[in-house]
């Protein structure tokens, strides 16, 4: 005779994990994500400022600029020069590896706590989440249990 389990509501994803946990630990999830997020503050660049350096000469978004112009031009004059593509592509992801390189990330001043709490949200919901998903009853079927 074969015992039957229980039939356990379907619950996020339509498995039997739990609806409440996986709302909770999405709530929690974007609440820390937010609040981590909204602590950085990015430092960006302005015009004409150094992007990077070749050898001992600085090169400036300008001059990166320069090319671009060029290459702009030879496409909008005959499209089927390679030279112009190169010269536009080559100019736009030098231009955009340089803000990339150059862009500055930091942290507002906050307490450990405050801190602490960030984590806890992100982390702790990202695991409400998981746990939300997975499929307790087959776990359950398979002999696997939570409790050593």
């Amino acid at each position: 005779m074969t015992q039957r389990l229980p039939d356990i509501p379907p619950g996020a994803g339509g498995t039997p994990g739990g609806l409440a946990p996986f709302l909770l630990g999405v709530a929690m999830t974007i609440s820390g994500g937010y609040l981590l997020l909204n602590a950085i503050r990015v430092d960006g660049w302005g015009f004409g400022s150094r992007i990077f350096g070749l050898g001992g000469l600085a090169v400036t978004s300008g001059m990166i600029l320069i090319p671009f112009i060029i290459g702009v031009v030879i496409i909008f004059y005959d499209s089927r020069k390679w030279y112009g593509w190169l010269l536009a592509g080559g100019s736009l992801l030098a231009l955009v590896i340089g803000v990339i390189a150059n862009v500055r990330f930091r942290f507002e001043n906050m307490s450990a706590f405050d801190i602490l709490v960030i984590l806890v949200l992100l982390f702790g919901g990202i695991g409400l989440v998981m746990a939300g998903v997975r499929d307790q009853a087959r776990l359950e079927r398979s002999g696997v249990t939570d409790n050593p």
